[in-house]
């Protein structure tokens, strides 16, 4: 099973948005071509600055170009059809570090639990994988204000027959629960009483989709954009209503934004500035509607309320 969250790093999340045509060899091609791109050019970043704000703005600004910790996870960050560097993340980069000087972004792919410690080691710039903030992970890495908001649902057999409709009643039900590498849903299923060691967890979304199109898993959990976009073509399945899992017994809502280095607070505020201008102008949405995001999952929330959970 997955480590606990703040050790695994938890998950971005997001699926395809080409419709039928996903199957789980072609999400890892897609993440075989990101590896490719991030082969590209020096191992390694410049080593932290310690004054006092950091200096790697200044530094990215110089060298025109930023390395981006990527998980190839579609919608968040992958390589389309075209072999092109793409997603939610990604694109949102691109036109943030524009904005900020820096006009060429380039991929670093790595598993999503070796983010966060990529980022320690220096292997990249900033995480741009649309990784949730919880205070697990704000003890480790300082994060931009979230650029959206995401509720969970289900991959579910066609008419729902065991009527699964949030972790409760797959605890109540005794449903076999399956459920991503390092994702948030393991501990949310946990807390509402489910035992981890009876978790089935799969590589990624597709594989989820898979499991409970073959019989081996009643349920898959993911987010709410996971969800919805992974089931379209399918013939046995179908998602859930979106709904917010209970985290100490309240109705939850996570976010995800962009992770960078503790010292670098000087990149991460010039980073918000812009972001905050890019949400008010509306041009936020549109860079990532595209990828599945409804206006339901913009949000005005910060990094600062995240971290206290």
């Amino acid at each position: 099973m997955a480590p606990p969250l703040g050790k695994a790093q938890g998950n971005a999340r997001g699926n395809d948005r080409q419709g039928s045509g996903t199957t789980r060899r072609s999400l890892l091609a897609g993440v075989a071509a990101l590896g490719a791109l991030g082969a590209a050019g020096c191992s390694r970043v410049a080593t932290a600055s310690t004054a006092d704000g950091g200096d790697l703005l200044s530094r990215l600004r110089a060298q025109g170009v930023v390395r981006l910790g990527i998980a190839g996870e579609i919608p968040f960050g992958y390589i389309d059809r075209d072999g092109e560097l793409t997603g939610e993340a990604p694109e949102l980069a691109k036109a943030v570090f524009a904005r900020l000087g820096v006009h060429r972004v380039q991929p670093v792919p790595t598993e999503f639990g070796s983010l966060i410690p990529g980022l320690d080691s220096q292997q990249f710039d900033v995480v741009s994988a649309g990784m949730y903030i919880n205070p697990e992970r704000c003890e480790q890495v300082i994060f931009s204000d979230p650029d959206y908001r995401m509720l969970d649902a289900f991959v579910v057999r066609k008419g729902n027959p065991k009527g699964l409709r949030d972790y409760r009643d797959v605890v109540a039900k005794k449903a076999r629960f399956a459920t991503g590498t390092g994702y948030a849903e393991i501990q949310y299923a946990v807390e509402a009483g489910y035992e981890e060691s009876d978790i089935l967890i799969v590589p990624d979304q597709v594989a989820g989709l898979n499991a409970v199109e073959a019989g081996r898993a009643d349920v898959f959990a993911g987010t709410a954009l996971t969800v919805r976009e992974v089931v379209r073509g399918s013939r046995s399945a179908e998602s859930t209503k979106a709904f917010a899992p209970l985290v100490k017994g309240k109705p939850h809502v996570d976010g995800g934004g962009f992770a960078f280095r503790s010292p670098e607070t000087r990149l991460r505020d010039a980073f918000n500035a812009e972001l905050r201008k890019m949400r008010e102008s509306g041009e936020l949405f549109r860079i990532l509607r595209p990828f599945g995001f409804t206006e339901a999952e913009m949000t005005d929330m910060t990094a600062k309320e995240l971290c206290r959970g």
